[in-house]
């Protein structure tokens, strides 16, 4: 009788967790969508949107099944409520159902300097096979050589290319320095006006499976693929408190990625800015953050919480090929000699 009763309440506890899951996932897709814009914040106004999801109802059958246990052996909540999103947590139909339909437009920038324009093909290309498909895109390949772009590139129904130039950095450290400042002018000269989303993407990564509208959110973080099975203690946050990135050893939730990141445009453009900014006050003194870039988007979202956490799925390392978890790799750094393709130290 005790084993059985100890049963019920693990199976009860089980389902009550999936159920949980599944409401603060689509909790997080339907803000997404029901956010109207937010006017004259920083002289900008949003590109809005306000839609009811209304699904029909053969995939409202579907999306009842999804109250079933799928994954047990990795963490798919976050302690804030927020998803993270693994293989077999999401069914692509509804998904799909909940966004295609609204006319979105997503906004994806790569900067491609120096050496780094030999992996823009390879990006591009398995883009269009894979990085969501079915939705507008517009790609904005920031580079010093638009020259190396490459032209023949077929690109889908709805979905742009336009390069933005850049100079030539003396260091590549001063690329992954910059990217904030860039990205966030973009947003404000240009893309405020056209898209509803945003990604900021490396160009010396690969698509290899579905990264879709399942990944779009307020403000969207991938999980390191490297620290996501290491205690809060090991993870390379900048600790040193001279600099505006330092998170304490007591705080920290997950280490995140700098390959992939994004959102609404007024989440991302507010999130660049504080980078930013702080990279400045770094410059100032003399200070450079341990990993750049992605010492400050840590320190920011340690602050500001993801609505929505990618699994290493979404940003992988194709060095690595000792994690039975990961069913399925979408996104992954290609190898390469970083000494030869940086040229600078």
């Amino acid at each position: 009788m005790i084993q059985k009763r100890e049963h019920w309440l693990f199976a009860s506890v089980m389902a009550g967790g999936m159920v949980l899951c599944w409401l603060v996932f689509s909790r997080c897709a339907s803000v997404s969508l029901n956010e109207g814009p937010s006017e004259n914040y920083e002289g900008l106004t949003w590109r809005q949107v306000n839609h009811q999801v209304v699904l029909n109802h053969r995939l409202q059958s579907k999306q009842a099944k999804l109250m079933e246990p799928v994954r047990t052996d990795v963490l798919t909540v976050t302690p804030w409520l927020a998803p993270i999103v693994w293989e077999g947590t999401f069914d692509p139909l509804v998904i799909d159902e909940t966004f295609r339909s609204h006319n979105l437009t997503i906004a994806t920038t790569v900067f491609a300097v120096g050496k780094y324009t030999r992996f823009l093909r390879d990006f591009l290309e398995s883009a269009e096979k894979h990085f969501m498909v079915g939705l507008d895109v517009h790609y904005y390949v920031f580079t010093d050589l638009p020259g190396d772009v490459p032209g023949n590139i077929t690109l889908g129904l709805g979905r742009l290319l336009s390069i933005v130039k850049v100079p030539k950095f003396d260091r590549w450290q001063e690329i992954s320095l910059r990217r904030m400042e860039l990205i966030q002018t973009a947003i404000e000269d240009h893309i405020h006006r056209v898209a509803h989303y945003i990604f900021c993407l490396d160009v010396d990564m690969r698509f290899h499976g579905r990264v879709g509208s399942e990944a779009l959110g307020r403000l969207v973080a991938a999980i390191h693929p490297w620290f996501y099975m290491f205690p809060r203690s090991e993870y390379p946050y900048e600790r040193r408190t001279v600099s505006t990135a330092s998170v304490p050893q007591d705080q920290g939730d997950f280490y995140y990625q700098a390959n992939i990141f994004g959102g609404a445009l007024e989440d991302v453009h507010r999130l660049t800015k504080t980078c930013r900014e702080h990279l400045e006050v770094d410059r100032s003194v003399g200070v450079e953050a341990v990993w750049q870039e992605e010492s400050h988007l840590n320190w920011y979202l340690v602050k500001n919480k993801p609505t929505k956490l990618l699994s290493p799925e979404y940003v992988w390392d194709d060095a690595r090929q000792d994690a039975k978890e990961i069913e399925l790799v979408r996104f992954s750094s290609v190898i390469k000699n970083k000494a030869e393709v940086r040229e600078n130290p």
